[in-house]
């Protein structure tokens, strides 16, 4: 899971340089990578990686697609699409602001084969709304990436990673699956609508990143696990990767 590969600061943005190693050091090992579509198909390999970003920030366009495809990454950005073209202006967003990537981009990148999917339309905290409001932000991002890439867009994430079963439910009506940001791995039975990622933020030491591309991560993860689980007791949603 990315947000901004800049210099911005804060745990949503990696800097270019730490970016660059990061899928240098995923080429190296052989874990395959594979996009969100094949890596939930059946008979996808036990070992391989999805790459998403959430918030479609220019960034992404000018410093992270060159890097991946330099590497022949796929990889996933979950746009909000009622802030397209212009800058974050959420709650938690950074100052100063980082600007979002404009539809001309996005359509440009998604004829070079990058997935796009749905971030909402207005980036709210999903429970929140009513029933309503919900199905609007779901169903009205959908059509508008459809719309605007000509390509199917099925996969979805909750801003701040704020769902419930009656969310995920609604989701389902509109999407083939949803990723939150939940910390951890997709194992073969995930629910497909509560997909967990590992937040990248947590990686920018060469250390801990190669250990968990060679199989050996799992007691670093379930620390970083357990301090996300503290941490998220006491902060607001907005303040959450």
């Amino acid at each position: 899971m990315y947000h901004s590969i800049s210099d911005a600061g804060g745990p949503t943005s990696i800097p270019p340089a730490t970016f660059d190693w990061q899928m240098a050091a995923l080429a190296a090992s052989g874990v395959p990578v594979l996009s969100l579509d094949d890596l939930l198909a059946p008979g996808a390999p036990e070992r391989a990686v999805a790459i998403t970003f959430d918030d479609a920030f220019q960034d992404f366009a000018r410093t992270a697609w060159p890097i991946l495809s330099r590497h022949g990454f796929p990889a996933t950005v979950y746009v909000p699409t009622g802030r397209v073209g212009g800058v974050e202006d959420w709650r938690g967003a950074a100052e100063p602001p980082r600007p979002l990537m404009d539809w001309a981009t996005i359509r440009t990148l998604s004829a070079e084969g990058v997935t796009f999917g749905s971030h909402t339309v207005s980036h709210p905290d999903l429970l929140s709304l009513d029933r309503e409001a919900l199905v609007e932000e779901l169903a009205a991002s959908k059509a508008e990436l459809e719309d605007r890439t000509g390509r199917a867009a099925d996969h979805f994430a909750a801003p701040y990673g704020r769902d419930s079963a009656p969310v995920r439910a609604a989701v389902a009506e509109h999407y083939r699956s949803a990723a939150g940001t939940r910390l951890g791995s997709v194992g073969a039975d995930a629910d497909r609508y509560d997909l967990p990622r590992i937040e990248m933020f947590y990686y920018t030491r060469p250390g801990p990143w190669q250990r968990h591309l060679a199989g050996r991560g799992r007691a670093y993860l379930g620390l970083r696990r357990a301090l996300r689980a503290v941490r998220d007791r006491t902060s607001r949603p907005w303040e959450r990767a």
